[in-house]
């Protein structure tokens, strides 16, 4: 990893929850302590490169984690992120696998991280744990197949609403420490489309911007400028997470 998240756990604190951990009785979740590390995640914090091994899955209690897909020229565009809702750094095969896109967190928190194979473990060992990680991983998928669409059908417009109403779903607060330079990479645009777009989000009321900031002021008129692909994530995970353990999970 660019960065060992490992000198970053001491001082991380249970901030908050983390979906997949809640799903876990309290009696089954006393046994996965000694395998849950707590981390610190850092803005700008890089958890892997393309093609490094995925030694290691992040469970986030605040902040959020960016997929970032990285060009040959050095260009990038976000893929999906990652918050309290899921875990980051899941293998597809069950082993330690390779990265395929950047991941760097983009907004600073704390979490839990556990190693790729003790990770495995804790899926065969709980039942709950089982169908909450399987329906995550189904999320992924989803998110990815749904980001794919958005990139190439919706506007900057559509998208920059998007990511503002997901970034404050995540962080529950109204002030968003996001630069337009930071956008513009996420959305894989210039900096010139996100000022723009920003300013007129500015000029209705939806948001104010000061200092590298953006403040949530009217999420309403977000929802009206955001394109499908919010509401339809955001109902994705809702149902998933409530919905009863998973059979395949079962003996």
């Amino acid at each position: 990893m660019a960065d060992d998240p490992g000198d970053r756990e001491n001082g991380a604190a249970r901030l908050s929850s983390n979906y997949l951990l809640d799903r876990v009785p309290p009696d089954e979740r006393a046994r996965m302590d000694d395998r849950l590390k707590p981390v610190l995640l850092e803005a700008g914090q890089v958890l892997y490169e393309p093609g490094q091994p995925l030694t290691h899955v992040f469970l986030p209690l605040t902040g959020m984690i960016s997929l970032v897909a990285v060009m040959s020229d050095g260009r990038t565009a976000e893929g999906m992120t990652i918050g309290r809702e899921g875990a980051a750094g899941l293998s597809a095969s069950g082993y330690v696998d390779d990265a395929f896109n950047r991941y760097v967190v983009q907004l600073p928190g704390s979490g839990y991280r556990v190693k790729a194979e003790d990770f495995e473990d804790l899926v065969n060992e709980s039942v709950a744990f089982c169908s909450a990680v399987t329906r995550w991983r189904e999320v992924m998928v989803r998110m990815s197949l749904q980001s794919v669409a958005c990139n190439a059908l919706h506007t900057v417009r559509q998208r920059l609403a998007r990511w503002i109403l997901t970034t404050h779903d995540r962080t529950e607060t109204d002030r968003l420490p996001l630069k337009q330079e930071f956008l513009a990479e996420m959305l894989g645009v210039k900096r010139n489309a996100v000022n723009i777009v920003a300013r007129e989000f500015l000029s209705t009321g939806a948001i104010e911007y000061k200092r590298g900031k953006i403040s949530v002021i009217n999420p309403d008129l977000l929802r009206e400028e955001s394109c499908e692909c919010y509401a339809l994530i955001r109902g994705e995970i809702s149902k998933l997470f409530t919905q009863p353990p998973s059979s395949e999970c079962e003996d």
